[in-house]
Parts: structure tokens; sequence; C-alpha cells
């Protein structure tokens, strides 16, 4: 059965349809709430969330071929949800090496992973979930925009911008009391 096919069929009220659509995106939005996030936990609730809003609101859909996007939308406004409610929490991050070549020396990718989580760590929610979209999960900047609910200008401007602060954080002569942009309204 096809996507569309069960789209229509869940937006009818077909708890069955709507169950194979949520295990099809399951790992993927775990992917995206984990990378935003930053904790296992977190990720774990904003997937929840975002699977109750989608049960909830899937009547109103108004293109069944948009299901992917509108489904990536709601992820990213649950991940930044939950950063919301709990700004002050400390968080970790497990960035998982998927599809990267077999490095020489394992402290230097220790060493390039941590930086990346501290790179992605000085972004706003709102720019790290941009990121997280286009470059970890593949998503063309055109397609993330609309998930985002965002115009094409915007986002083009908020990933210059995040990826900016992050370059910074990569400079061999960035201090530690230099602290990356956390961007403005785009």
């Amino acid at each position: 059965m096809d996507q569309r096919t069960l789209v229509d069929r869940a937006r009818k009220g077909d708890r069955e349809a709507f169950s194979v659509l949520a295990r099809a995106a399951a790992s993927r939005m775990d992917a995206a709430a984990r990378l935003i996030l930053r904790d296992r936990e977190l990720a774990r609730d904003a997937v929840q969330e975002a699977l109750i809003r989608a049960w909830r609101d899937l009547p109103g859909l108004r293109d069944p071929e948009r299901f992917d996007a509108w489904l990536h939308r709601l992820i990213v406004n649950a991940a930044i949800d939950e950063t919301r409610r709990r700004r002050r929490r400390v968080i970790e991050v497990e960035i998982d090496a998927t599809g990267l070549p077999a490095h020489e020396d394992p402290y230097g990718l220790l060493a390039d992973r941590d930086a990346l989580d501290r790179a992605l760590a000085g972004l706003a929610p709102e720019y790290r979930a941009l990121v997280v979209l286009h470059y970890f999960l593949g998503m063309p900047v055109p397609e993330a925009a609309a998930s985002l609910g965002l115009s094409l200008g915007a986002a083009k401007s908020r990933l210059h911008r995040a990826m900016g602060s992050m370059r910074q954080a990569f400079a061999p002569d960035a201090s530690e009391s230099a602290q990356p942009a956390r961007g403005g309204p785009a």
C-alpha cells in the first residue's frame, strides 16, 4: 500500500494505517529529535508529542503528498518546545558516525565529534533544527524551509548564519571565551 493511501485512510481515523505511517517515520523522527535536543530521553518525548499531534491534526492535512514535510515540521516544533520547557537541563549528545569513512586517528575523531557537539550546542534550537534537517537528514533547503514554515530566503539566511557560527567554533584561534552567535530574527 502506498503512502498516499495510508495517509488518506489515517485521515479518516484508521489507526492501523496511522501505525504503519508512524513506524515508517519513527527512526527518522528520533534521529532528528536527538540531533536537535541532544538528549535521548527528551528526543523520545518530542517524538511521542509529535506523533500525538500528528494523529490529532491529521484530518486537517490538506495535501497527503506533503505528509513527510508536515511530519518533519511537527517533530522540529515538538523538539523546540521540549528545549523551551527544559532550558536549564544539562544535555549530552551521542552523534553516531553513520556513513563516515574509517578514521585513522580515533582520538582525532573523538575531538572532531566533541567540537561538532560544542558547535551545535552553541546554536539556537531554531538554527540547529535547520542544520539537522539539511546536513544530517539530507533535506534540500527549500524542503527544510517548508518543513519549518520559513521562506526560502529566511532559511538560507539562517543556514548561512548557523554555518558561520559553527565555522567560528572550529577556527584554530577560537578561544574559550568566544561565544558563537545565537542568531536573531531572520
